[in-house]
């Protein structure tokens, strides 16, 4: 997870999203440390704090002073919300521009969404 171009402390954020999106830290659940997650990454624990901090100041995770941090109730959905918004804009809208230059129908699109979405559950099988 910790490898690439991006900031660590972005990366950190992500990292914390991706794991209340997935359910293994459910709304309400104390996150990792500051100091636990510079252990396990091997990076300086301000960083990793500006990662938690980040969703802090987002709305995920909340502080219990002298205890730690917790996720938000409601945070799941509202990420889902906002990674929703975000693939649509980065995937959904480009994907229709696409389609109309080529003169293809939105019920051929929708057509050919179905058809990959078959072949893809038959593939994971």
């Amino acid at each position: 997870m910790i490898d690439d171009g991006r900031p660590l402390f972005q990366q950190i954020a992500e990292q914390i999203e991706g794991a209340i999106i997935d359910c293994s830290l459910p709304e309400e659940a104390q996150v990792p440390s500051t100091n636990e997650l510079a252990a396990f990454h091997r990076i300086n624990p301000a960083t990793a704090a500006k990662g938690l901090n980040q969703l802090v100041t987002e709305g995920i995770l909340y502080k219990k002073r002298g205890i730690g941090m917790f996720v938000t109730a409601g945070a799941r959905e509202a990420l889902r919300s906002r990674r929703r918004e975000a693939f649509a804009r980065q995937y959904v809208e480009p994907l229709v521009a696409e389609a109309a230059r080529l003169g293809i129908p939105h019920d051929e699109l929708r057509s050919m969404l179905d058809t990959s979405r078959v072949e893809n559950s038959e593939v994971a099988r």
